[in-house]
């Protein structure tokens, strides 16, 4: 049976944090919420049936990831990225998240410089900043046709003054850039000429438009794989991030020693039943279903593109080429960053992400997330359009 991603879902009432929690972000729940990273689509039915077979048992114990859990997440990144792992390589996170901090912690010292890439997903800064070591910015930059790319000649000049890791959006959020083969040759030489370790966040791995493919970082060289420590989850793809599960890819032993003795310390690697079944039975069973998501995701893409074509004159968009985010360019508007929010809210009735989040180059965008019925997103638009008479 084929998922009706048409279908539109109340979520209100269900501690939802994307609509329960509007008055807190937005100050009221007057907005149609295309903000945090889930999707309002329902979670695959072969998701939740497994679920509910587990709940037949009505013991919820203390449970482990037995070998089964293991081989479906290896066979599932051979089958789509082509990349061989062992399963003494993966360690448990309760998120992405908590995995960028614990490899932080674990793997750097206080005052060690650490790059980001802004604009990127806020949580990469407070990983640097609230664990007290020294944050270091590598900007993207736009090329002419808006494709947002790395500067590899800043890259290098912030590796020759010293700096001990960087963490990596791959593919990019909220820029929605895939890198390339060519790109990530270029940052494993200098990473390696450097020894700089790299946190390569892959969690929307799976969520590249076609043709394009997603390229893990450590399958470019084994002298890379060396460096790089990979954040990987079937969450986002598959809305199950509220069951807490993910995983890190380590093939260096002494790396992964001293991130597997951060998470013993912490006491958090037994994770919980339902975000095991669910994450296996989702790499199992979950590549039609997947498939008929990016469809869908791309369609709602073009939608986006084909409107902001028609008032370029307002805004401007960079088709995402993965994730089902996007990143609007509001700067025509000449709006400040306070006022492009309140006129969002206020006359547009719509709650995103405003660019500064997302820090350096984040001034006069907003992000929107398109992973929504079709019906919701183009209301929106329409918004958004009445609210242009407004600005």
């Amino acid at each position: 049976m084929m998922p009706d991603f048409d279908e539109i879902i109340s979520r209100e009432g269900t501690s939802c944090v994307k609509y329960d929690l509007r008055p807190f972000f937005f100050e009221t729940n007057d907005v149609i919420p295309l903000w945090v990273a889930d999707m309002d689509f329902r979670t695959p039915r072969f998701i939740i049936d497994a679920l509910k077979l587990r709940l037949e048992h009505e013991i919820l114990g203390y449970s482990f990831r037995p070998d089964s859990y293991f081989q479906a997440l290896i066979e599932w990144q051979k089958r789509r990225h082509n990349w061989n792992i062992e399963k003494e390589w993966i360690l448990f996170s309760p998120g992405v998240v908590p995995a960028l901090n614990m490899s932080v912690l674990s793997l750097t010292n206080p005052g060690d410089k650490i790059v980001v890439q802004p604009p990127v997903y806020a949580p990469f800064f407070e990983a640097v900043q609230q664990n007290g070591r020294k944050l270091v910015e590598n900007p993207l930059v736009q090329n002419e046709s808006g494709r947002f790319e790395m500067n590899f000649s800043h890259l290098e000049s912030l590796f020759q003054e010293g700096v001990k890791m960087m963490i990596l959006s791959n593919p990019h959020n909220p820029c929605g850039t895939v890198w390339s083969f060519d790109e990530l040759e270029k940052l494993s030489r200098l990473c390696i000429q450097y020894s700089v370790l790299v946190l390569s966040d892959e969690i929307h791995c799976d969520l590249v438009y076609k043709p394009l493919k997603h390229i893990p970082l450590a399958t470019m060289s084994n002298e890379i794989a060396n460096l790089t420590i990979t954040a990987i989850a079937a969450s986002k793809t598959f809305n199950i991030a509220g069951l807490s599960t993910s995983s890190l890819v380590i093939s260096n032993p002494d790396l992964r020693a001293k991130v597997s003795k951060q998470i013993d310390d912490l006491h958090i690697w037994l994770g919980n039943i339902f975000g095991n079944i669910a994450t296996e039975v989702a790499y199992k069973k979950g590549a039609d279903w997947l498939e008929s998501l990016m469809v869908y995701l791309k369609e709602n893409v073009e939608t986006v593109c084909q409107w902001a074509g028609n008032h370029s004159d307002k805004l401007s968009v960079f088709p995402p080429e993965a994730t089902y985010m996007m990143w609007l360019d509001f700067r025509k508007s000449g709006l400040s960053n306070a006022d492009l929010r309140n006129w969002m809210i206020k006359k547009a009735g719509l709650g995103l992400n405003s660019g500064i989040e997302f820090g350096t180059g984040g001034d006069g965008f907003m992000r929107l997330n398109i992973a929504c019925p079709r019906l919701i997103l183009r209301k929106a638009l329409n918004q958004i359009e009445q609210a242009f008479a407004e600005i």
